[in-house]
C-alpha cells in the first residue's frame, strides 16, 4: 500500500482550485438511475469512492462514459438491481442506490455498506422510510431487500439527522405517487444539490436545505446535465493546512457560503480570512489561538473537520475542548497524533488539547478518511519526517492531495 512522506516546516503558500464534492458526487450519481436517458455530470472528482460507485452501477447495467471531470451515465439497460457485497464493502454511499432502484425497478437487493470504521451508522432510516411509503423491506444475508409496486407518497419523519437518509428518500419520492414530506431532514449543502440535479431532470422538489422537504411524484425523469458544488471538506482541510503553517493560500472554484461555521472558527484562532464571489484567501498569523468546538448537523460545525481542527488546536497557544456529537468513534486520530507529540485526553465523546511548542515527526497510520487528513495537517508542521501508512482512505476523499500540497510548497512524496 502506498505511503505518504512529509518533510515539515514549509509554510504554504499560492492558490489551489478545489475539486467537486465527494459527498454530493455519490448521491447524484446514483440519481441517474431514476431516469432513462443520458445523464451528464461535470466538476466529478477523479476518487477511489467515485471509480467505486460507478463500477458498480456498471454492473447494474449503466452505461458510463467519462472524460476527465466529465460523466455520462446512461441507465436505459438498466438489468440488475443488485449491489453485492464485494463491490460495496468499502463504502458507506453504496446505500443511496436503494433509494432510486426501489423508486424505478420496484425491488432491490443492496448489501449493507462499509466505509469509514468511525461508528455506527445504521440504515433503519431509510428502511424506515420506504416501508411508510409501502415497500416491503426485509434484511436477510447481510443484504437489504425491497420489493413491491410504486412506492406511495407519504409523510416521512426521520428518528434522526442523517444525510444519506433524507438524500436516498429523497430519490425514492421523486417517482412515487403522490406527495411526499420528509421531515427532520438534513439541510446539508449536499443535500440541496442533489435536489438541483433531481430538478433539473424533471423532479419537484421544495424545501431543499430546510429541515422540510416536500417532493412530488413525477412518472418519469429526463436526462439533463447538472455541475457537481465545489467540496467544501476539501477547502476546510486546505485552510487549516495554510493556517498550521502560518500560510498564506488562496483557494479559488469554491463556495465560501457553505463553510461559515469553519472560517468562524479560523478567524478565532487568529486567521485573517477574506471571502469572494468563489474564492476564499487565508493568512495565518505566527502563532494560532486554540480553538473550543462542537460538531453538530449543518449548519453547525462539520464532523467532517473535527480531526483536521484538532491537528490544528495541537501546535496553538492555550487549551480547547473538542465534543463531538456525530459519530462515537472518530477520535481514533488522537493516538496517532500523540505519537507525534501532541497533548491530547479523551474522556468518552470529549477531547481537550492543550497546544505545545512542536511535534516531531514519526510513523503514523491513518484510520479514516478525514482522520487521514488530520494526520496529514499534522506532518506539515511536525519537525522532521512524518510517514503517514494506509493512505488509500486519503485516495478515497482527496483528488491529488499530494500533488496540491506540493503545488503550494510542501514536501510532500508519494511512496509505492
Amino acid at each position: 500500500m502506498d505511503k505518504l512522506l512529509i518533510e515539515g516546516g514549509q509554510r504554504l503558500m499560492g492558490e489551489v482550485a478545489v475539486s467537486g464534492a465527494k459527498n454530493a458526487a455519490l448521491p447524484i450519481l446514483c440519481a441517474s438511475l431514476l431516469s432513462a436517458e443520458p445523464v451528464t455530470f461535470t466538476n466529478v472528482p477523479q476518487l477511489k469512492d467515485v471509480s467505486t460507485l460507478l463500477a458498480l452501477l456498471a454492473q447494474m447495467g449503466v452505461k458510463a462514459e467519462r472524460d476527465g471531470g466529465t460523466v455520462t451515465l446512461d441507465a436505459s439497460g438498466l438489468t440488475n438491481a443488485v449491489a453485492p457485497y464485494e463491490m460495496v464493502k468499502t463504502m458507506r454511499a453504496s446505500i443511496l442506490v436503494l433509494g432510486p432502484l426501489a423508486a424505478r425497478c420496484g425491488q432491490a437487493s443492496v448489501s449493507l455498506p462499509g466505509g469509514c470504521a468511525i461508528g455506527a451508522r445504521p440504515v433503519d432510516q431509510h428502511i424506515k422510510g420506504l416501508q411508510a411509503m409501502g415497500a416491503t423491506v426485509g434484511i436477510e444475508h447481510g443484504y437489504v431487500h425491497v420489493s413491491g409496486s410504486r412506492l406511495k407518497g407519504a409523510r416521512l419523519v426521520t428518528d434522526m439527522v442523517t444525510v444519506t437518509g433524507t438524500e436516498n428518500l429523497m430519490m425514492a419520492a421523486c417517482l412515487a405517487d403522490g406527495e411526499t414530506v420528509i421531515e427532520n431532514a438534513a439541510c446539508e449543502p449536499e443535500v440541496v444539490d442533489l435536489a438541483d440535479c433531481l430538478c433539473a431532470m424533471g423532479a419537484k422538489i421544495a424545501g431543499a436545505g430546510s429541515d422540510v422537504i416536500r417532493v412530488q411524484g413525477v412518472s418519469r425523469l429526463h436526462g439533463a446535465r447538472h455541475r457537481i458544488m465545489p467540496d467544501r471538506i476539501e477547502t476546510g482541510t486546505y485552510l487549516c493546512a495554510a493556517a498550521v503553517t502560518g500560510g498564506q493560500v488562496r483557494l479559488t472554484g469554491t463556495q465560501p457560503s457553505s463553510l461559515d461555521a469553519v472560517i468562524g472558527k479560523l478567524s478565532v484562532a487568529g486567521c485573517a480570512v477574506r471571502c469572494e464571489a468563489d474564492s476564499i484567501h487565508i493568512e495565518a498569523p505566527k502563532k494560532l489561538t486554540a480553538v473550543s468546538l462542537r460538531t453538530a448537523p449543518y449548519p453547525a460545525f462539520p464532523t467532517d473537520m473535527q480531526a483536521q481542527f484538532m491537528a490544528l488546536n495541537c501546535v496553538a497557544s492555550g487549551a480547547a475542548t473538542i465534543r463531538e456529537t456525530i459519530f462515537e468513534n472518530r477520535f481514533m486520530h488522537a493516538v496517532e497524533l500523540q505519537r507525534l507529540g501532541a497533548d491530547i485526553h479523551i474522556d468518552g465523546n470529549t477531547a481537550m488539547v492543550r497546544g505545545v511548542d512542536s511535534l516531531q515527526g514519526a510513523t503514523v497510520m491513518a484510520t479514516d478518511l478525514r482522520a487521514s487528513a488530520g494526520l496529514v495537517i499534522a506532518g506539515l508542521v511536525a519537525e522532521g519526517a512524518t510517514t503517514i501508512e494506509r493512505i488509500y482512505h486519503l485516495d478515497r476523499g482527496y483528488e491529488c492531495l499530494d500533488e496540491k500540497l506540493i503545488a503550494l510548497g510542501a514536501k510532500v512524496r508519494r511512496v509505492k
